[in-house]
């Protein structure tokens, strides 16, 4: 049925009638059974008996190697469609696995072309996939969609929404070290949108999970570092006993800069001494590089001290 088809033309769209003997049907997306390129088009769906699954195998075939070629000639919402319809044609197949995989592989395209659509088509995978009762599968696209939000469409909410999800799901299947880098996602995000106790539940649960594994307990002293701050931004006071309580909880915490770091700013915070701060920040930073999160969180903490915000190195 699929003859020799016809290299890129140097408009990004491939000459589909060399290889499709007859037209295609109107252009659509993931939602529907046809799809449209260019002048020459086929709703491949309608010439299909629907007794002939083998037929429909062919097709599901055809709109693939159709969404390859598009895809070498990169254009992405057309390799897109390509794949949805091949994923709608397995699932009327009841390939659940195949029609995933070619959502997801639409998806993927979209990313290039229409970030909501290509959050659509993993929706879709994700759908599939939980109802197969692949969860870890589905958390990873999850990650993906929250990456989307995060990087194209800058909804900071919806991502973290996401990977509480993904979070949820690969606790579900035992895999915390994964459900913990997800959470993490989420108390980064949840403190820069000023959900301080959000943040501490996620840094504390973390970092106790943390301080009991030999491989991991050196990274506790990061996550009950970064509590601690979230705790000083809604108030010193809470900052000083979480302080007390992280020292009783790991011992090692005591001898760690972090630690003394935080001491040292609850010092200059309770005289209200700038120049202390700056300084304590100053000495930290000359050795570990603070980063963007850090930065902010220290020059909130800062304003209370100060009115005026200014940089701290």
């Amino acid at each position: 049925m699929l003859s020799a088809v016809g290299s890129p033309t140097s408009h990004g769209s491939i000459p589909l009638g060399l290889a499709f003997p007859v037209l295609w049907g109107s252009p659509t997306r993931c939602h529907s059974s046809s799809l449209g390129w260019d002048s020459h088009r086929i709703d491949l769906c309608s010439l299909l008996p629907s007794r002939g699954s083998s037929r429909i195998e062919e097709a599901c075939d055809i709109y693939a190697r159709a969404a390859n070629m598009f895809k070498m000639a990169k254009n992405w919402s057309a390799a897109g469609n390509a794949f949805c319809q091949a994923a709608q044609l397995h699932l009327q197949l009841q390939s659940k696995h195949d029609a995933a995989t070619n959502f997801v592989d639409a998806g993927n395209a979209f990313k290039k072309a229409d970030p909501q659509e290509a959050i659509n088509c993993l929706i879709r995978a994700i759908e599939i996939y939980t109802d197969m009762g692949r969860f870890t599968i589905a958390a990873k696209h999850h990650i993906s969609i929250a990456e989307i939000y995060e990087s194209e469409l800058v909804d900071i909410e919806k991502a973290i929404a996401h990977y509480e999800q993904a979070a949820d799901y690969y606790k579900g299947e035992e895999s915390n070290s994964s459900a913990n880098k997800c959470l993490l996602k989420v108390a980064t995000y949840a403190a820069q949108l000023e959900q301080y106790q959000k943040a501490v539940e996620i840094y504390e649960q973390v970092g106790t999970s943390a301080m009991d594994s030999p491989l991991l307990k050196y990274s506790a002293k990061e996550y009950f570092f970064k509590a601690a701050l979230c705790h000083f931004c809604i108030d010193m006071l809470n900052a000083k006993l979480a302080v007390q309580k992280y020292e009783e909880m790991f011992p090692a915490f005591t001898d760690s800069r972090e630690c003394k770091l935080v001491k040292k700013l609850l010092d200059a915070h309770e005289e209200q001494n700038v120049d202390a701060y700056t300084d304590a920040v100053k000495e930290y930073d000359s050795i570990s590089r603070l980063d963007q999160w850090l930065t902010t969180m220290l020059l909130r903490i800062k304003k209370t001290i100060q009115g005026e915000e200014e940089d701290l190195r």
